[in-house]
């Protein structure tokens, strides 16, 4: 007897669930309602689908440009928070160097200058770092020319160039003339008969490389070279404009990180690689939120078949709706019997949108299916990137839920 019982509250309880089903995949008496059942389907998975394939294409050029920095920007940045330099022999900077995971440590003196050559001239960033740069970085898989990395010899001060800066210079993968550099003096007193009088003025030669990070930013407005010519063009001995440094393989990133902002204290501000472009991944992110947010309205108009879908089946089910308040079934139930037909609907567009979306950004990793042009080479990558973040999925899937879950709301609520 009380398995009996249970049986049948079970299945008083459940009882809309299987006729919703069944109303799904059944043949309804009226054709159009099962097109529209089917429209709306495809309607919801298309919507899906585009938002995974759309975001996960954000993701991948958001890894693309996060590749190319980690050639040329360090690990992690240490940098005042007042001022362009600090002391080199600060003792805060000191704590981080002996830090028991650190592995490498660069200083860095970074300034505006203006470079000449064969009466070409521009406005660059001169960034002068220790010889173990090429230990902190990747640097070394940027470079093209016939050279080698090498800042200085003797008393010779080799400048790498960007790429970009190379072509407007006209100085080409290695140049015999010198590149002269010329920086605002920071101290005496401007002889006004004379206006050179107010720059200092170096030369850097070529080491036979340049480097290409494939950001316009480094390859079109940098100059790597020794820190003891930045120091001495800038006046800054015993300066520096930050601090690089790398962790030994296995560190803990994130633990390592808080440990130096809490020894830095509010005098120093330490920056992961995202951080150090925050602006660009910024921007990105915010393209990605305004892709997000179009095609969810699109989301919305196609939930609006899902309306008109259940609508057309209340009203083919009148007699059927007789039949159950006959047996006793109340408002409430039979309301949830369309209201599970609605969300099943929507569980259902969701999944298969989301598996096809995950199918095609497969094929477009495995088999780089949409190019980026029709010209081989003529862009950093021949095909779209894509990048799939499990949680950009299930933020997909709860926001299909939510809307379409709301969307079904509107019919049964009007049928009551």
């Amino acid at each position: 007897m009380a398995g009996n019982r249970y049986f049948c509250t079970y299945l008083i309880m459940n009882f809309p669930f299987y006729i919703a089903r069944r109303y799904l995949f059944s043949k309804k008496s009226t054709n159009v309602i099962n097109i529209i059942s089917a429209i709306s389907v495809i309607g919801v998975a298309l919507a899906t689908m585009a938002l995974v394939v759309t975001l996960s294409v954000f993701n991948g050029f958001s890894d693309l440009v996060a590749s190319f920095f980690t050639a040329f920007d360090p690990q992690l940045k240490v940098q005042p928070v007042e001022g362009k330099t600090a002391p080199a022999d600060d003792p805060i900077l000191t704590e981080l160097r002996e830090l028991p995971q650190v592995d490498v440590v660069t200083e860095s003196v970074e300034d505006q200058a203006m470079v000449m050559y064969h009466g070409q001239q521009a406005m660059v960033t001169i960034k002068g770092v220790d010889d173990n740069f090429e230990r902190l970085t990747h640097i070394r898989s940027i470079l093209q020319g016939q050279g080698t990395f090498e800042l200085h010899a003797a008393d010779i001060q080799y400048g790498i160039l960007g790429i970009r800066l190379a072509y407007e210079l006209g100085t080409g993968y290695y140049f015999d003339e010198p590149l002269h550099v010329y920086a605002p003096r920071r101290e005496g007193q401007l002889d006004i008969t004379d206006p050179s009088d107010g720059f200092e003025e170096d030369e850097l030669y070529s080491p036979g490389v340049v480097f290409e990070v494939m950001q316009g930013k480094y390859d079109k407005g940098y100059i790597l070279t020794s820190i003891g010519f930045a120091r001495r063009l800038f006046d800054q001995q015993g300066m520096v404009s930050s601090l690089e440094l790398r962790l030994k393989p296995g560190s803990d990133f994130e633990a390592v990180k808080a440990e130096m902002r809490r020894i830095c204290g509010d005098r120093y501000t330490v920056l992961d690689r995202y951080e150090q472009q925050d602006e660009t991944f910024r921007i990105m992110k915010i393209e990605k939120l305004i892709a997000y947010i179009f095609l969810t309205f699109i989301l919305i108009v196609a939930c609006f078949n899902i309306i008109g879908s259940l609508s057309m089946l209340i009203i083919d089910k009148r007699n059927d709706v007789q039949t159950l308040r006959n047996l006793g079934a109340n408002d409430r139930q039979i309301s949830r019997i369309f209201l599970f037909e609605g969300r099943l609907i929507v569980i259902i567009g969701a999944v298969i949108g989301i598996a096809v979306g995950l199918l095609l950004c497969w094929l477009q990793q495995r088999f780089g299916i949409i190019t980026m042009g029709s010209t081989e080479g003529a862009f950093v990558i021949n095909a779209y990137p894509v990048s799939v973040h499990p949680w950009d999925v299930v933020l997909i899937f709860v926001t299909v839920l939510v809307v379409g879950f709301l969307a079904v709301r509107y019919p049964v609520k009007s049928f009551r």
